[in-house]
């Protein structure tokens, strides 16, 4: 089965994925942070368990696993491809993960609550990964008994995600609207309307290859529908502003830009070494290239596929040992050569 982001989806020019994340407590436990080791580890036993009626249920295959026990390397994998959160690896206490095959759906347990449920889709559909995430979210709901409070909706940790608990976002591509020196203007923008545009991998993250993360910041008072529906109208605001300086860039630098983007493709298809961050800004170099038709390739190459195989943490899962930094960057730059089409 193809993992969600092998697949091209709508506006994958400027949109590669549409998420969303549901924050739910059991009513039993205390919230993760009052939790003692002992009731942490009951509680993740208790909902790895449901793992078979879930399966069931969503007639999808899912695996699941104390997270705390997996190999650092793994967990730093799972987080460049966005299973799990930077969060969830760095917490002391027993945590779980069931994992869908596909990796489009990811439960995670104890992190900043009981469970967070995840739905991911390739390009621009929020609704197809809201709808995802509902059922698993519906399935849990027969399961267990979640905190619920009438007036204030579902109970977190987190007082921002109280009500829908409901965190929808959207992995934008801006590398037009980086190199032009407005990602921080755009960011207080967003901030008005209530939207936050954080790094690559979420909350005190950078930015990597013009990676970014924007999502609403308030779940209470607001319906899932209005909170996606005001999400979609700011991110096609974003989208328009991104193609717009793209078009300036055309209109005004294209030869000059053309020269970069067929030298980024030069070095990243004959580099001897290359460093995680000189080859993601080659590969956005060279996505914005493909994008703009200034440079073609003779496969229909996804490059945020590769830009996701060639961090640390994947690379050295596929090496299935750990290297050091410098011999990192040589396989990286090998795989990167055999991965990459030829150009026409």
């Amino acid at each position: 089965m193809l993992k969600w982001y092998k697949e091209a989806g709508q506006n994958n020019d400027v949109v590669i994925s549409s998420r969303v994340r549901l924050a739910r407590n059991l009513k039993d436990y205390s919230f993760s942070a009052k939790l003692s080791e002992k009731q942490a580890s009951e509680l993740v036993e208790k909902v790895k368990a449901a793992t078979p009626l879930i399966e069931g249920q969503a007639s999808m295959k899912f695996y699941s696993c104390s997270a705390d026990v997996l190999g650092d390397t793994e967990k730093t994998a799972m987080v460049e491809r966005h299973i799990i959160s930077p969060l969830l690896v760095a917490k002391e206490q027993s945590t779980g993960l069931i994992l869908s095959s596909d990796e489009s759906i990811s439960i995670m347990i104890n992190e900043e609550d009981h469970i967070r449920i995840q739905s991911i889709t390739g390009g621009m559909n929020i609704e197809e990964a809201f709808q995802a995430a509902n059922k698993i979210d519906d399935i849990t709901n027969e399961i267990f008994d979640f905190a619920f409070h009438e007036k204030y909706g579902y109970l977190t940790s987190c007082p921002t995600n109280v009500g829908t608990g409901l965190r929808a976002s959207y992995m934008m591509f801006l590398p037009a609207l980086t190199a032009a020196g407005k990602i921080i203007k755009l960011a207080e923008e967003l901030g008005q309307y209530g939207i936050a545009l954080r790094g690559t991998y979420g909350e005190a993250s950078k930015s990597v290859g013009s990676l970014y993360q924007i999502s609403n910041q308030k779940t209470l008072g607001s319906t899932e529908k209005e909170i996606m529906d005001s999400l979609d109208r700011i991110v096609w605001q974003v989208m328009k502003q991104e193609r717009r300086q793209r078009e300036y860039i055309l209109t005004n630098n294209y030869d000059e830009f053309e020269d970069k983007v067929h030298r980024s493709y030069g070095v990243l298809k004959y580099a001897k070494q290359l460093s995680s961050a000189d080859a993601m800004a080659l590969l956005a170099q060279l996505k914005l290239g493909i994008d703009m038709n200034l440079i073609h390739l003779k496969e229909n190459y996804n490059v945020h596929e590769l830009m996701m195989e060639i961090q640390p943490g994947n690379l050295q899962c596929q090496l299935d040992k750990n290297v050091g930094s410098v011999q990192r960057d040589k396989y990286r730059a090998d795989y990167i050569r055999k991965k990459l089409p030829e150009p026409v």
